[in-house]
């Protein structure tokens, strides 16, 4: 992901301490702990054959690429469908190879809607968009909308009335990225006061160029946060650490699922960034997730 990306000169100057939690988060977790939070994380694509002979055996095709990223992580953001609408044939292949895991597709809507229709006239899109990503069952996750970096809340009208539109027994998750969203306090409220009243999700986009897409707005007692690394840098480590704390905490406050989203602009370096954050978070709140197995052990 290029997005909010500066020069590694400038990130040892940069503040990426996490906000505090907005006090209205305080009417979406329950306060207590759920009895069995889900947490699933991933990475935006499994065909990086950047992890041929790390995580993927050698010589392994590309058509087996998804047989392989299944076996490492519980969840993948699926940019694929962002620009492409697949119908239900294809999606059900892609299903099959999660067959019997607890894995979910986390499918990002078509950018013909996103990004260049201006939510004019997307119905028909919409539903041929939603007839395909219900092959993916009991594998499908939640659906994420990102609307361009040059949406402003001067189509909010537009933005919202699409959101109204959409089922209610699926959950969406919203991203916004124009500096507006933030930067002007009546309309940052608004966005969210209607996330609330539609139960959808925020997502949460922390990338060292934009720190106000880090927001840490809960809609839901969900979460979906796309992390961007870079490259191993030694502020990558620091910022997992208070993730690792904020996620804790999260959950300890009634947080019913956590959706976590490993980006890197180099991708090839996401599984080690991986196996860091899933060891911390499996040593504090004594979890048993996934992480990606190297195929030489010494290798991290």
């Amino acid at each position: 992901m290029e997005f909010g990306k500066v020069d590694a000169s400038a990130l040892a100057h940069i503040d990426f301490s996490l906000p505090k939690d907005p006090v209205e988060n305080k009417l979406v977790l329950k306060g207590k702990k759920a009895k069995h939070p889900s947490i699933y994380i991933g990475c935006a694509k499994w065909g990086r054959k950047e992890w041929l002979g790390k995580i993927y055996p050698k010589g392994t095709k590309d058509s087996n690429f998804l047989d392989e990223y299944v076996k490492h992580y519980n969840s993948i953001e699926l940019n694929a469908t962002h620009y492409k609408i697949y119908d239900a044939a294809a999606i059900a292949k892609w299903a099959a190879k999660a067959k019997g895991i607890d894995f979910k597709f986390c499918p990002k809507v078509p950018q013909i809607i996103s990004h260049y229709s201006s939510f004019n006239n997307a119905e028909e899109l919409t539903t041929s968009f939603l007839e395909g990503i219900l092959a993916f069952k009991e594998h499908l996750g939640p659906i994420f909308l990102q609307v361009s970096e040059k949406y402003s809340p001067a189509g909010k009208e537009k933005l919202f009335k699409y959101l109204r539109s959409l089922p209610k027994d699926l959950q969406f998750f919203l991203e916004v990225r124009h500096p507006n969203w933030f930067a002007d306090k009546a309309i940052r409220k608004e966005l969210f006061d209607t996330l609330k009243q539609l139960n959808i999700g925020a997502v949460i986009t922390d990338t060292a160029g934009r720190r106000d897409c880090a927001h840490m707005e809960l809609t839901v007692p969900k979460t979906f946060i796309r992390y961007v690394g870079n490259s191993l840098h030694p502020t990558d480590y620091v910022r997992i650490d208070d993730w690792v704390n904020r996620i804790t905490s999260w959950l300890d406050k009634g947080l019913e699922e956590l959706y976590f989203f490993m980006h890197m602009h180099n991708e090839a370096l996401s599984p080690e960034l991986t196996v860091y954050l899933v060891d911390k978070l499996n040593k504090i709140d004594h979890l048993r997730l996934k992480k990606p197995q190297f195929m030489q052990p010494g290798l991290f």
